[in-house]
């Protein structure tokens, strides 16, 4: 696990490159999709974080100009996302805005909506361990799941951004937001999409790498379709992102694990 890579990220504790062991477990080739939570919903009555606080994180290009009104949810530091009333995994770009579709990974999940999905389908979260493990696909110290090149012969093998963040996204891998749960190529495993296309939810806090940290932080994995090298290379498998478990973005998803049995 990790990375020593000139461009790995310290501040995120990527490194040091260590040996870890994880029990044999399944882990879904994909990332949960809005038709399955859909299902969730309809089966449990259950509501989002987003949908309980009125409101959710909306990247800015996914919004018309005349909508991107500036609120309080705002990020100072990253001030493309906007908070969106209304905005949640129903309606992504908040009302009047695109519908989700079937077959994409439903997003602005917190981590509490993802243990409760979950817990209704009797599996769990992977840890950070089992993710990064599951993501290489029998590939060792490869940045990529499908080797060290990102775009091997031309081609392109996830969905990140393409272009000058955060103003031109040229879409050359053929999606400006989310992608289809299994476009692209799998990797060795069979799995799709482990890097780019959404953030993924995994069980482990922040205490499990810094014991002394006081911090509820819960580790994300993968990065997602705004991922770009000038400023977020997190697409990456070793790379990692900390947030809190009460948040909900519209690049931010999951999947599942089980134990073998």
């Amino acid at each position: 696990m990790g990375s020593e890579d000139a461009d790995a990220r310290t501040e995120d504790d990527e490194g040091p490159v260590k040996s870890v062991t994880v029990a044999p477990f399944q882990i879904s080739p994909v990332a949960v999709t809005n038709e399955q939570f859909a299902l969730f919903v309809n089966k449990t009555g259950y509501e989002t974080e987003a949908e309980r606080f009125g409101w959710s994180y909306v990247f800015q290009n996914s919004l018309p100009k005349s909508k991107r009104l500036r609120r309080a949810q705002n990020v100072e530091s990253a001030p493309w996302w906007y908070g969106v009333k209304r905005a949640s995994w129903r309606k992504p770009a908040g009302p009047g805005g695109s519908t989700r579709i079937l077959d994409h990974p439903v997003v602005h999940i917190s981590w509490h909506d993802a243990q409760a999905f979950c817990a209704w389908a009797e599996c769990r979260l992977p840890t950070e361990a089992e993710w990064e493990y599951a993501a290489r696909g029998g590939l060792e110290g490869k940045r990529f799941p499908w080797g060290d090149e990102l775009h091997p012969d031309g081609e392109h093998r996830c969905n990140i951004w393409q272009g000058r963040f955060p103003s031109l996204n040229t879409c050359a891998d053929g999606y400006a937001a989310t992608a289809p749960v299994r476009a692209y190529l799998p990797n060795g495993y069979g799995l799709y999409n482990m890097v780019g296309n959404v953030w993924e939810w995994t069980q482990d806090s922040e205490q499990i790498r810094n014991p002394s940290s006081t911090s509820k932080r819960v580790v994300l994995k993968g990065g997602s379709y705004l991922c770009h090298q000038s400023y977020c290379n997190r697409y990456r498998v070793a790379a990692r992102y900390l947030n809190e478990p009460n948040t909900s973005l519209g690049n931010c998803g999951f999947r599942c694990v089980k134990l073998n049995s």
